[in-house]
């Protein structure tokens, strides 16, 4: 199964993402998580270290692994046919939570340049990457519609799209979910996110109803994980939390819905 997860910057994705790959691993899924956000940071949700996170290695940093796969002679047009197993071997990293990390990477200076050739590395990763029974993978895609507009998370079975009560939140899972469904995918779900009363939920629901966007579930807001964000913990490992529990229920469902194997 393939899961990528979407939505406005600061609502909650990377957490999603996290948990998700978590949860998979947790119930024997062989699981790549890939972080395919500009700012990435699901190393830390998923356990690893800020020193182990700043070590990984993007993708995006290989300038000669990103022209090998993709420099097909002619400029602006990019080799989309090209195995990804040796990617998978070499740069997935182990995290403690038993998801296998891939951090894509971003641009890292004035002038550097685009990141089209490495966008079109993840495009065929996720295409050519072939998940069988038992495996997972989980996209936390870059916030806003980037990815979307580019194609990327077409190769996936379920795009979620997570909001809060904000407006201009709810506005960009709205534009996310009109550009995936012009793309011809599915399985599309919106998740509220930090949730801290009815208000709130009420807000999204009717948003969502207004606008046609099926609704998964909703994330509650909680301190806790705050806090551990400020330490630089990783919250997943506590099940007793609220949005912890949530997380999880949205693993099951996804597992019923796509792969009927709960």
């Amino acid at each position: 199964m393939k899961v990528a997860v979407s939505g406005k910057g600061g609502v909650g994705k990377t957490l999603l993402a996290g948990g998700l790959a978590y949860g998979f691993a947790v119930r024997n899924f062989k699981t790549i998580a890939i972080d395919a956000d500009s700012s990435p940071n699901l190393a830390l949700t998923l356990g690893l270290s800020a020193e182990v996170a700043r070590g990984i290695k993007p993708i995006s940093d290989d300038a000669e692994l990103i022209d090998s796969k993709t420099n097909s002679g002619y400029s602006g047009v990019y080799n989309l046919n090209f195995r990804v197993d040796d990617i998978v071997r070499n740069y997935a990293v182990p995290t403690p939570l038993g998801a296998n990390l891939i951090v894509m990477g971003t641009v890292r200076s004035m002038g550097a340049g685009c990141m089209c050739a490495p966008t079109a590395v993840i495009r065929a990763l996720l295409r050519y990457l072939v998940v069988e029974t038992n495996e997972a993978v989980v996209l936390d895609l870059e916030a806003g519609v980037e990815h979307i507009g580019r194609g990327t998370a077409r190769q996936v079975d379920v795009l979620l799209i997570v909001a809060d009560s904000n407006f201009k939140s709810l506005e960009i899972a709205k534009h996310i979910y009109d550009l995936a469904s012009e793309a011809g995918m599915k399985r599309l779900y919106l998740v509220g996110s930090r949730v801290m009363n009815d208000e709130q939920r009420a807000v999204i629901e009717g948003f969502a109803d207004k606008h046609g966007l099926p609704v998964l579930d909703f994330i509650p807001f909680d301190a806790k994980i705050t806090e551990f964000d400020m330490m630089g913990k990783t919250p997943l490992l506590n099940e007793d939390f609220a949005a912890v529990k949530t997380i999880d229920n949205i693993c099951e469902f996804l597992l019923k819905d796509v792969e009927g194997i709960v």
